[in-house]
C-alpha cells in the first residue's frame, strides 16, 4: 500500500525566466486548501500590479486528488495546463505553481506561450525543496483514567503520534499513524478493555 506523497517543505523563491521580451517570474507553494490559493494570488498581485497574467494550477489530495489549472486571459489551455503538466511530471500534491507573465511587446503563439509557461514552472519547481510525506489517518482514543497505562503503552510501542490529549477523568487522545499501519492500530484499541477508539 503507497501511503507516502510528494510535496514542497516551503514556498519557493523567486524564479525569472525571459522570451522574446516578456518576462515570466515563477512561484511554487505548498498548500492545504482553496482558500490559500486565492490568498497566494491576491499576494501576488500587489506585489506585481502591472504585470498582466497570473496563470496557475494546483493539485490538492492524497485519496482523491482535486486539480485546477487556470490561464488568466491567455489563449485555452496554453499557460494553466502546462503548468498544471509539470506537477504531474514531479509527482506532487498540495502544492500551487503560479507563473506571472508581464508583456514585452511581441506575441509568442500558443506553442511558445505553452513552452514559456511550462519552463518558468519547471523552473520553479527544481528550485524547490521537494519531500516525501507520510498520509496519516487520524484517531480518537477515549478511556478512563485508571486505563491510563495501557493506552499509552500501546502508544509508546507503536510509535504513535499524539496530536492532542485532555486528561480528566474521561480521557480523549487524539492520535496519527501511518495510513499502512491505521487497520492494526485500530484493532489493538479495539481489543483493549473499557477502551473506545474512532476514525476522525
Amino acid at each position: 500500500m503507497n501511503d507516502t506523497y510528494k510535496t514542497l517543505a516551503s514556498p519557493s523563491s523567486e524564479i525569472l525566466f525571459k522570451e522574446k521580451n516578456s518576462k515570466f517570474f515563477g512561484y511554487a507553494f505548498p498548500i492545504i486548501s482553496e482558500e490559500e490559493v486565492k490568498l497566494h494570488l491576491e499576494q501576488l498581485r500587489k506585489q506585481h500590479p502591472n504585470a498582466g497574467h497570473f496563470c496557475y494550477a494546483f493539485q490538492m489530495g492524497t485519496e482523491t486528488l482535486h486539480y485546477r489549472a487556470n490561464d488568466d486571459g491567455e489563449p485555452s489551455n496554453s499557460a494553466g495546463m502546462p503548468i498544471y503538466g509539470q506537477i504531474q511530471s514531479f509527482g506532487l500534491t498540495n502544492v500551487l505553481i503560479v507563473v506571472v507573465r508581464f508583456f514585452g511587446g511581441v506575441k509568442l503563439g500558443v506553442g511558445g506561450l505553452i513552452s514559456a509557461y511550462r519552463t518558468g514552472a519547471q523552473m520553479v519547481l527544481e528550485a524547490s525543496e521537494i519531500i516525501e510525506k507520510t498520509i496519516d489517518i487520524h484517531f480518537e482514543v477515549s478511556f478512563d483514567y485508571k486505563n491510563m497505562n495501557n493506552v499509552m503503552r500501546v502508544i509508546k510501542e507503536k510509535n504513535l503520534n499524539i496530536v492532542s490529549q485532555q486528561m480528566n477523568e474521561n480521557c480523549l487522545i487524539r492520535i496519527s499513524t501511518r495510513k499502512k499501519n491505521a487497520e492494526m492500530v485500530f484493532d489493538i484499541f479495539s481489543n483493549l478493555f473499557e477502551v473506545g477508539i474512532k476514525k476522525t
